[in-house]
């Protein structure tokens, strides 16, 4: 999955998806209930803001560890940490709930929730083709501060989280810390800080001034990893199995919880079978 831009803002397509699904159904209700004078859009729409609390409620409580030392994060849904299978379960429970208790309007009710969970349904299909992730990783020839190349392909041969970024960027600055610390604990995966049209020059004075100690902060001078992985927008933080196999990305600031998942994710694929 990717993200759609509209104007200087990028929006996650799996939020305009859900966002679209919801449109759709609020017309169908519209349009069926009005004549027999039946208005289940409220309905609707506590459905859907209850099921999105249940994602994030139930992702949170998953990695709590990682949101108790700064329990104010648990707000910034902006970080993307949210549990699919929560807030679909949730979103049933609650169509199948007031559907049993809102006679008149049942029929209304499930016609325009059908509608729109088969909207996004069609959706996540059509989005999972759109925006396919390449299958391999990327050939790329990359310059480390000193000034040596590496091929970005030498690299692999383990899980891979591979951020780019920009000293210019605000959220890659938050979210560096949150990077380092992940190093640190994963020894079993490969991080790279792939900077994205700086010069080492400019990044060694931002490493230093930050107090940043980092493995494998690399010169992407030509934004190849960029072009290569159809990635727009910083930071973008990219996950590789132990294959190379590009198998997710998250476009946006990570929280120490979406990271840790994300980097379950690849650890997972690699010791399958």
């Amino acid at each position: 999955m990717s993200s759609v831009n509209i104007g200087l803002v990028a929006f996650h397509i799996n939020f305009l998806l859900l966002l679209g699904a919801m449109l759709i159904g609020s017309f169908v209700a519209k349009r069926i209930g009005r004549p027999r004078n039946i208005d289940v859009e409220p309905l609707l729409w506590r459905v859907f803001i209850t099921s999105l609390v249940a994602a994030r409620l139930v992702f949170v409580i998953a990695y709590f560890d990682m949101y108790k030392s700064a329990p104010w994060s648990i707000l910034n849904i902006l970080d993307g940490g949210f549990s699919p299978a929560a807030g679909i379960l949730a979103a049933a429970t609650g169509i199948i709930g007031y559907a049993w208790h809102v006679r008149e309007g049942r029929r209304t009710l499930l016609l325009s929730a059908l509608t729109g969970g088969a909207a996004w349904a069609v959706g996540v299909v059509a989005a999972a083709a759109v925006f396919a992730v390449p299958v391999q990783m990327p050939q790329a020839e990359l310059v480390r501060l000193d000034g040596s190349a590496v091929q970005f392909g030498s690299l692999a041969g383990k899980p891979m989280v591979v951020n780019l970024w920009a000293t210019w960027c605000p959220p890659c600055i938050r979210e560096m810390p949150v990077l380092r610390d992940a190093q640190k604990n994963s020894p079993d995966v490969v991080f790279i800080f792939a900077n994205q049209g700086e010069s080492a020059d400019v990044i060694q004075k931002f490493l230093d001034r930050e107090g940043l100690i980092l493995d494998n902060v690399l010169l992407d001078s030509r934004l190849e990893l960029s072009s290569q992985t159809n990635s727009q927008g910083l930071p973008t933080t990219l996950f590789f199995d132990a294959k190379g196999a590009l198998v997710d990305r998250r476009i946006g600031e990570l929280s120490a919880a979406t990271l840790a998942q994300r980097i379950e994710g690849i650890t997972t694929r690699h010791i399958d079978p």
